[in-house]
């Protein structure tokens, strides 16, 4: 009987992970701690927190990284995509363990990026960050180019390099660069 047990459970862990996004799959591969230090260049918040821990999302710190990264403009909070953190986590741990991360942009609302779009030529009508699977940074200390290289080297989504306004576009959706 417990023999059963064991192997339904390992067999629903087999299945859950087969269902998850590659970067997730990874995490749950490696399931050591996993943290972030943000700074939100509009708002002068910061957050430090602990996001994965033994083999899982936490939500409570998801729920920060929510507030953090919400649309400034309108104060509106979305779902930010756990996979996009574990990228910016991985782009993060190539340049050290202690990085503050510069957040330049997270979720947008529907008004926030129209208004973007229609008075800039570089902002996507149908944007990831309406998704809540975009973030634009930089990493204060590194180099622009490294981190954008580091975005572009782990093939999880899209990566953008926009030296004029220093930041870096990473995002959960097809892989691909501009």
């Amino acid at each position: 009987m417990d023999n059963r047990r064991s192997f339904l459970r390992k067999s629903v862990a087999v299945a859950s992970a087969l269902s998850m996004p590659a970067l997730a799959r990874a995490a749950v591969a490696a399931p050591h701690e996993r943290s972030l230090r943000f700074y939100n260049t509009h708002t002068g918040e910061t957050l430090r927190t602990l996001f994965w821990a033994e083999g899982q999302f936490i939500p409570e710190a998801l729920q920060d990284i929510n507030k953090l990264l919400r649309d400034h403009r309108s104060n509106t909070i979305a779902a930010i995509d756990p996979a996009l953190m574990l990228l910016v986590n991985k782009v993060s741990a190539q340049f050290g363990s202690n990085n503050v991360i510069h957040i330049i942009s997270g979720y947008r609302s529907p008004e926030t990026n129209e208004k973007l779009a229609a008075a800039s030529g570089g902002v996507a009508k149908h944007s990831m960050h309406l998704e809540g699977k975009a973030i634009d940074l930089r990493i204060p200390g590194v180099d622009l180019r490294q981190v954008h290289k580091a975005a572009l080297a782990l093939k999880g989504g899209g990566v953008g390099y926009y030296q004029d306004s220093q930041f870096v576009h990473m995002d959960t959706g097809r892989v691909r660069h501009w």
